[in-house]
This record gives C-alpha cells, sequence and structure tokens, in this order.
C-alpha cells in the first residue's frame, strides 16, 4: 500500500522548519502524524526574502537531511510557505449574469465572477506582483447577501467580494528556484500567515472574528478573520530581533546576550529588570500600534470578538499579552498549536506551526484534488471550489 506522505518547508527569517507527515486513516478519517522534522539557521533570507540563493538552498538542504533521516523516507516534493515583507492583500469585486436557463448558479460562473474581480484590481496595485492565494470573502446573488455557498442557488447575476493575497513576483521566482535547486519539486506556495492559522485557530474564533499576529525575527505578519473567512493580510518589516538590538544597546550588551536576556535565559550578569521591561514593552507598544492602524484602515479596531492570538518565536516575550490588550482594546491569547494526533493534540513549540500547517493544506489538496498555489497554472480552478470552506472543513476534526 501506498504512504500518504506530505512535506511542508517553512523558510523563515531565523530558521528554517522541515515536517514530515503521513496520513493514517483512523475511524474513518484521514488524521496526519508527524514522522520527522529537521531545522536549520536560514542563512541567505533577509525580512523574509531570499537574498543569496546558494546559502539558501544549502540551508534548506541541511533541514531536509536531518527531517528525512528521522522520518527514514527521502523528500523529492514539497509545500513551501512564503512570508517577509513581499506579501501583501488586496480586495476586489466582480460580478457575472448567470449562464444558464434556468439561472442555476455553477461552478463556471463563480470562477467567471471571481476572474471579474480579479480584472478589477488597480494596475498600480498588481505590478510585479503574482496573486498565490484567492479567497472570496462574500457571495451576493441579485444584490442580497448569501450565507453558505452560492454554487446551486439560482439568480439572475452574481457578485463576489474577494481577497487576493500577493507577493511580488520576483521574490516568488527566486523561492520557487532556491527549492529547486536543493532537488525539491515546489507542489504549492502558501502564505506563512495562512498556513499558520490551519493549525492555531479554532472555528469559533475564525467565526466570530480574530486577528492571528505571528511575531518573527525579522517580520511581522498578521491576518484577520471574520466569518470563517481571510478579511485581510498585512506583514511589516519588523520583528524580535529589532527588540534584541534595542536590549544589546539600552543594556550595553552584545546581540548575543540581548537574546538571551529577551527569552529569560540569561543568568551570568545582573541588569536593570525596570530598565528592560521599559525597552521591551516601548517596542511592543510600536508593534501593537501598528497593528492597530492597520485594523482601523479596514473599519475592525476594537471589533474583533475573539481578540488576537499570538504566535511565533516573539510570542514568548515577558507580558505581552498585556501589552496587546492595552493597545489594542482586544482580548489576547498566546496560540497553541494542533496538529493530528501528537500527544493532547498540541505542540509546544510555536516556531513550528507554519511548517504544520503546510502539511495540513498537503493533506487537504491532495484528498480534494484542489490547489491553493501557482504552480498548477491560474489560482482560480475550473471546479470553483471555495478552498477556504474546504480546508476548513477538513481540517475541523483537529482544532478545539
Amino acid at each position: 500500500m501506498t504512504r500518504h506522505i506530505v512535506v511542508g518547508i517553512d523558510i523563515g527569517t531565523s530558521q528554517i522548519k522541515v515536517v514530515i507527515a503521513e496520513g493514517l486513516t483512523e475511524h474513518g478519517h484521514l488524521v496526519p502524524k508527524i514522522i520527522g522534522t529537521g531545522s536549520s539557521e536560514s542563512k541567505g533570507v533577509y525580512r523574509g526574502y531570499i537574498a543569496d540563493s546558494n546559502e539558501a538552498a544549502k540551508s534548506i538542504v541541511v533541514a531536509v537531511r536531518r527531517a528525512e533521516k528521522i522520518a527514514g523516507v527521502k523528500v523529492k516534493r514539497a509545500y513551501v510557505s512564503f512570508g517577509g515583507i513581499g506579501l501583501g492583500s488586496v480586495v476586489a469585486n466582480g460580478s457575472v449574469v448567470i449562464s444558464r436557463a434556468d439561472l442555476e448558479i455553477t461552478d463556471r460562473d463563480i470562477s467567471l465572477a471571481l476572474e471579474a474581480a480579479e480584472a478589477t484590481i488597480p494596475p498600480a496595485t498588481s505590478i510585479n506582483r503574482k496573486i498565490i492565494n484567492t479567497v472570496p470573502i462574500e457571495y451576493k446573488i441579485d444584490g442580497k447577501v448569501v450565507w453558505g455557498p452560492a454554487l446551486g442557488l439560482k439568480a439572475g447575476k452574481l457578485e463576489v467580494r474577494a481577497l487576493f493575497i500577493t507577493c511580488l513576483e520576483h521574490h516568488l521566482a527566486t523561492l520557487i528556484s532556491t527549492v529547486e535547486m536543493a532537488d525539491i519539486e515546489v507542489i504549492d506556495v502558501v502564505a506563512s500567515p495562512v498556513a499558520l492559522s490551519f493549525v492555531t485557530l479554532s472555528k469559533k474564533q475564525k467565526r466570530v472574528g480574530c486577528l492571528l499576529a505571528d511575531i518573527g525575527a525579522e517580520t511581522l505578519s498578521i491576518v484577520v478573520f471574520e466569518n470563517n473567512n481571510i478579511i485581510s493580510l498585512e506583514v511589516f518589516p519588523i520583528g524580535g530581533d529589532d527588540i534584541t538590538n534595542d536590549i544589546a544597546l539600552g543594556l550595553k550588551i552584545s546581540p548575543e546576550d540581548a537574546e538571551s536576556v529577551k527569552l529569560g535565559s540569561e543568568r551570568r550578569f545582573v541588569y536593570p529588570k525596570r530598565k528592560l521591561e521599559e525597552i521591551v514593552k516601548a517596542r511592543l507598544h510600536d508593534y501593537f500600534e501598528l497593528i492597530n492602524i492597520h485594523l482601523k484602515s479596514i473599519g475592525r479596531n476594537a471589533l474583533l470578538p475573539a481578540g488576537i492570538i499570538i504566535a511565533g518565536g516573539g510570542a514568548a516575550m515577558f507580558d505581552i499579552r498585556s501589552i496587546a490588550e492595552n493597545s489594542l482594546k482586544l482580548p489576547s491569547q498566546l496560540a497553541e498549536v494542533y496538529f493530528g494526533n501528537t500527544t493532547e493534540g498540541k505542540i509546544k513549540d510555536r516556531t513550528w506551526a507554519v511548517a504544520c500547517g503546510l502539511s495540513i493544506v498537503g493533506f487537504n489538496t491532495t484528498d480534494v484534488g484542489y490547489s491553493l498555489g501557482i504552480r498548477n497554472g491560474s489560482f482560480i480552478r475550473e471546479s470553483g471550489k471555495r478552498w477556504g470552506r474546504v480546508v476548513l472543513r477538513w481540517v475541523s476534526q483537529f482544532l478545539p
């Protein structure tokens, strides 16, 4: 019997994480199990994009080989994350007249509506950018909002409001060629915050409205959910390393010691804790202020009942929850990573979340024969399926 293996490669600004998972059938459901992991320092990567392909490819090889050794399988194909400052999103609207004589909405009508929405994106916004994922936010039939899928309903006109997740085209080309330099075929490319959401957010959080913030080493990524759909995605060129640098300057210590102090593991010397708290709080306040400005721009400031969920390596910083609550006027919590049949369904180290999310995407796209990315041609498939709804339905069995 052929083994169902999926590989996720998360190319982060600090580390490259590789997860090899195998799909097992339990009680009639496909349940993923992690059989190998590997990591390495992200060399040649800056602010989330690849600056030196040769160095980055070597780092990928190291991480993959470590995962292969544990899993006992050879990695040939993988799902890869795209993060960094080249990532962004744009919302657009499109509409079509229903083609069938009986006015029933078909897959083709939905695909054409999404294509019409893409066509309305301003050239100034889309220049030098590539759409890697698309998320239908809302459908309307004859001017009325559809609560649920539009497929199969009857109407004269179908309208769609969609979120297009984009990235800088040359960054994407470099990412794919770099992974291929490591002798690995890229099956699909998925935005890092999207992959992260599959293993950190519950159905209820996505439905009522929440913000997922991923504080990486050099970038801060946020994605906003409402009514089970992504409504906004943004990446800021700041991260945990900036706080480390502030601590190094403020306490007059080396960056290495500053990193240990930030994480609370430095015990070799005495430092003024009050000053440390002031440094960290000041920088975190700036981070959350940027997030709040973005929420105001989309009309969601202080209006997300499930609040902010904080993920990434930076989530370990002290007092981050209270700072987030005071800055955003929203409830806050640290992200928990849920994956398959791991112990109690949780993974303790949040830095593996994106790689785990990629494997979830991989199992799902294999099952439904539907791809999220760009490697198989147009991001809009002829099936017209709402990938977000399909993935949410499948992954729901692993979430609280």
